[in-house]
């Protein structure tokens, strides 16, 4: 039997520096050579001196199986010491390799040369360390050589750690030596998808959830929810979410909501609906200290709070006042947790928003509560420090709301956006890169921390759109929305401050600005439904960098402006300066009239080659967009292209037994002809018998055709 088979090992205190119990065995002697082994394609595990087996682990979604030996060329291997108290793991550079990855931190695109904190921080601003510690951690690097080929070592530890990427990179963390897997393949993309062999995919979001949203903090009372819905539907602007934040609650008490202002969620919930809106709703993790609230007294009486290191229950201060927090490393306090989701979930609510999870606690130092509070465990998870249990917190708070909301509404998928989240937290909710500034720097740094968040294996994400605290210039915002309709996760929020962030409030100039960024998402979304199917599948980006569509090319390594949405299409932002664009055909495509003519747009890029399906502009996802089908046509040098378009219910699990319909297209010039035909299909959803139009995008001009699905011909002009 494998030495990194056995699932147990960790929980019975075989791993170095765990917390044993006081009926666990006597462990094996400790092996003084670091243990190799395949565990899947392309993808070792190094196992450190005196690690007899794997340890259970949150980031992975199962315990590795040894397949063999690693090779004897194998080309990164990790040196793992202990230096100044602390486990040191460091890994060589290939000559020439450009870094990627580490998850959600401030800074380049390109990671090379950058040191950060892995501990999850409530960071206004991204003023602590300059934003090299915020809300997520992710100890995970991935490298790209000069040939294109790539390698990514995940160091599996959830203590607190720093990671530098020099000509080595130095993994350095406070709790025991911890494994590091390490995977080898022929492109980054291909590591990424190892990646997500390990860790697993975002699940399919409904597909409301791809569309625009509306935050603040906060609208209220719940007039003010309705007036906003409103407005949209009466400018003419799509959205699909409404957000509450914590004003809803009766005096910050998690899952209430406030009599007087709040008064029937459940009839608010309603009259969403009827306007085409969902609404997502915010839950923090403290729960205030009030006996005869039902949450509080039905925690103490189940006994499911984090502990201090005397034993009692650690009392912080967060809205609420004094609050408590769950003790999510137990069984028993998951299963409290989830079961609060049933009455709130009835109430009409669409999505959760967890917040403040990493956990923030006010007016102490950190900001969190202190290491040595006690986390009590329970089946997989031994009991530890918060120093063990801090960064993965919030993700063991989302996996139980997830599981909540999933029990309450079982005929729908959840959605759950979340602050504070671990590698592998893709899994259970999406996440947003929390509280950002109104500033042109913030702007910029959105892209390449959210690519970056795709090269860590979480693929929706997004920023405040318009930045969450300050004032916003109309130019600012204009610029944002123009962009930010490209983002995987598309939201506008701000602060709780005189300025008004909606599309409307800037002016009529900003607005139409504004209406035509979101119009074209919306045209898009059946290419971004397609993306997210892809991911859920396979783990690659929804948002990717552009170094993507040529990983051999040395100009594109660093281009943190322009960005990739899938392999096919290219979004240049009107503020980028000078920037590295990929090779080959690029053809610029307009998908809503005047896009080409607003100076703040993004310029928008189909790949020669390339098919892409599109909708017709609808106010919100609830809406058939696909009466007619359109599709975009990029033909390459030969004359060919191909695309892909998923579609299913949208919502529900039908798909998982075949309910969905994935459609290839072909195109192909023959003479001075176009034909446009339908490769393959699969799945068992009914055909539509729908129009469909075709623009052929050429450098020339579009050349425009109708027709049924799947048989369009386009005549081309003759040559004079």
């Amino acid at each position: 039997m494998s030495r990194l088979l056995p699932k147990t090992a960790f929980a019975l205190g075989l791993f170095a520096g765990a917390t044993l119990a006081t009926t666990a065995p006597v462990p094996p002697a400790a092996t003084t050579q670091v243990t190799a082994e395949r565990i899947g394609d392309g993808i070792a595990a190094f196992l450190p001196p005196g690690v007899t087996a794997y340890p259970h682990s949150l980031a992975l979604l199962r315990t590795p199986e040894a397949e063999g030996a690693v090779p004897a060329d194998w080309p990164i291997r990790p040196r793992f010491d202990r230096h100044d108290g602390k486990t040191r793991v460091t890994v060589t550079v290939p000559q020439g390799a450009d870094l990627y990855g580490t998850g959600e931190v401030t800074g380049p695109l390109r990671r090379n040369g950058e040191s950060i904190t892995l501990w999850n921080t409530d960071n206004f601003e991204y003023a602590k360390d300059d934003g090299k510690r915020l809300y997520q951690s992710h100890p995970w690097v991935l490298g790209v050589r000069p040939d294109g080929s790539a390698f990514g070592v995940l160091f599996d530890s959830t203590w607190r750690a720093t990671l530098a990427t020099g000509s080595d990179i130095v993994f350095e963390s406070s709790g025991p030596a911890m494994p590091v897997i390490v995977i080898d393949r022929a492109s980054p993309q291909a590591v990424l998808k190892g990646l997500a062999e390990l860790t697993g995919t975002m699940p399919l979001p409904p597909r409301w959830a791809l569309g625009y949203q509306q935050s603040r903090w906060s609208y209220t009372p719940d007039t003010r929810v309705l007036q906003i819905a409103d407005e949209f539907r009466k400018r003419r602007i799509p959205a699909d979410v409404i957000w509450m934040d914590i004003d809803y609650m009766d005096g910050f008490r998690v899952f209430s909501f406030d009599p007087k202002t709040f008064p029937d969620p459940k009839r608010l919930n309603r009259e969403l609906h009827a306007r085409g809106f969902h609404s997502v709703w915010m839950i923090d993790p403290g729960v205030k200290i009030d006996p005869g609230y039902k949450v509080y007294d039905s925690g103490t009486a189940q006994d499911v709070w984090v502990k201090d290191a005397q034993d009692h229950d650690y009392r912080g201060t967060v809205w609420p006042g004094a609050v408590v927090f769950p003790d999510f490393t137990r069984p028993q306090t998951q299963q409290w947790w989830s079961d609060l989701y049933m009455d709130f979930m009835a109430q009409g609510a669409d999505g959760v928003w967890n917040d403040m999870n990493e956990p923030s606690v006010f007016n102490v130092d950190g900001q969190t509560m202190p290491d040595d509070n006690r986390h009590r465990g329970g089946g997989e998870l031994v009991p530890g420090p918060h120093l063990e249990y801090h960064n993965v917190y919030g993700m063991l708070m989302v996996h139980a709301t997830r599981e909540g909301i999933q029990a309450a509404n079982p005929d729908k998928r959840p959605f759950v956006l979340t602050r504070s989240n671990f590698l592998g937290g893709q899994r259970y909710a999406a996440t947003w890169t929390g509280d950002n500034a109104s500033t042109w720097d913030d702007l910029k740094l959105s892209i390449p921390m959210s690519i970056n968040l795709g090269l860590s294996g979480q693929p929706f994400s997004g920023p405040d759109i318009g930045g969450f605290s300050g004032v916003a210039t109309p130019g600012l915002w204009a610029n944002w929305i123009a962009v930010g309709a490209f983002y995987p996760f598309s939201r506008g929020h701000t602060i709780k401050a005189p300025q008004q962030k909606e599309p409307w409030a800037f002016g009529p100039a900003v607005e139409q600005t504004a209406r035509i960024a979101i119009e074209r998402r919306y045209r898009l979304l059946p290419y971004l439904y397609t993306l997210f199917r892809q991911s859920s599948v396979h783990g690659v980006p929804v948002m990717r960098p552009v170094f993507f569509a040529d990983p051999r090319d040395p100009q594109l390594r660093a281009e943190q402006q322009a960005f990739l949405l899938g392999d096919d299409l290219l979004v240049v932002p009107a503020f980028a300066q000078h920037p590295a664009l990929p090779q080959g055909i690029w053809r610029t495509v307009s998908l809503v009239d005047g896009d080409r003519a607003d100076p703040l747009q993004a310029t928008l890029k189909v790949r020669g080659g390339a098919i892409v399906p599109l909708g017709r502009i609808v106010q919100d996802s609830n809406e058939n967009s696909f009466q007619p089908l359109t599709l975009l046509v990029s033909l390459d040098a030969r004359g060919q292209a191909q695309g892909t378009l998923y579609e299913d219910a949208g919502d529900g699990y039908g798909y998982r037994h075949g309910e969905y319909r994935l459609t290839s297209y072909r195109a192909e010039r023959q003479g001075d002809t176009v034909k446009v035909s339908i490769a393959g299909r699969e799945g068992r959803w009914p055909a539509a018998a729908r129009p469909l139009v075709v623009q052929l995008i050429t450098d020339a001009g579009v050349i425009a055709a109708r027709g049924k699905d799947g048989k369009v011909t386009l005549q081309l002009p003759r040559a004079h």
